[in-house]
């Protein structure tokens, strides 16, 4: 009898583990850095809004999990998520070569193509070449800033960086810079659709490998099923129409999620 008990115990072990498993997460922790609208920001009265919010919450409620946001510099955000401080990072994060090799990522939340900004009617701009000779601005530590020292400059382009890129609208505005290489979808929202940018222009997305594309959840590399428990929710939201009402509010017409 006792061998009986013993072997039927170990039988029932890994039914009892997958259900622990399936029971594990009812709670996800996001980590966010509010500091980027419209995806993510802190609204007059304390609370997050944002499209990253907003679609993170909504994959949440697909799942049937609490959703609980911690807030977190963004630089410290993938030490932070391997200590343990959140599940995953939910806060614009690119897939790049160099963060896979500390984590994991979840399906494509949207796309977030680098483009080129410059004056209407400049004749130039719309490849990396013709910008040689020219003053080109950038985000200060931005992955603009690395692929513009990189391929820009060696081409004979003058990079500045600057610490927000509001900076570099102003002095794009004032001519004393003749472009800016930075996120075309932030460049859409805050500058090019407002009064200020109703004279500049977006080129075509720059094809580079390091410029990438995804904007995804950050996950760690041995939560292989808390990844596909957020793909589930991502593939959710996509089928019923819930991310695409998201986009509109926040985005309007413009296609985030297809290439």
């Amino acid at each position: 009898m006792t061998s009986l008990r013993k072997l039927l115990g170990v039988l029932l072990l890994p039914l009892c583990a997958s259900a622990a498993q399936a029971q594990e997460w009812k709670e996800i922790r996001f980590g966010v850095f509010p500091e980027y609208p419209p995806f993510e920001s802190v609204a007059a009265d304390g609370s997050l809004q944002g499209f990253d919010i907003e679609l993170g919450n909504a994959i949440c409620a697909k799942l049937e999990v609490k959703c609980t946001w911690v807030h977190n510099e963004f630089d410290g955000m993938i030490p932070a998520l391997r200590a343990r401080k959140f599940d995953a990072i939910m806060s614009s994060m690119a897939v790049t070569p160099a963060r896979l090799k500390q984590i994991d990522f979840s399906d494509r939340l949207f796309l977030s193509p680098t483009s080129v900004i410059v004056r209407k009617g400049a004749g130039f701009g719309e490849t990396p070449e013709s910008l040689k000779g020219k003053k080109v601005g950038v985000l200060q530590g931005s992955l603009q800033e690395a692929y513009a020292r990189a391929k820009l400059a060696p081409l004979g382009a003058e990079v500045k960086a600057y610490q927000a890129q509001d900076q570099n609208y102003a002095d794009l505005i004032n001519g004393r810079l003749d472009a800016t290489v930075t996120d075309k979808l932030e460049a859409q929202l805050n500058f090019l659709t407002k009064p200020e940018g109703a004279d500049f222009q977006s080129g075509p997305a720059i094809k580079d490998p390091t410029l990438p594309l995804d904007i995804a959840m950050g996950v760690r590399k041995n939560d292989a099923e808390l990844k596909a428990l957020l793909n589930k929710g991502i593939a959710a939201v996509l089928a019923d129409g819930t991310f695409a009402k998201i986009q509109q509010k926040y985005v309007g017409d413009l296609d985030i999620y297809n290439e």
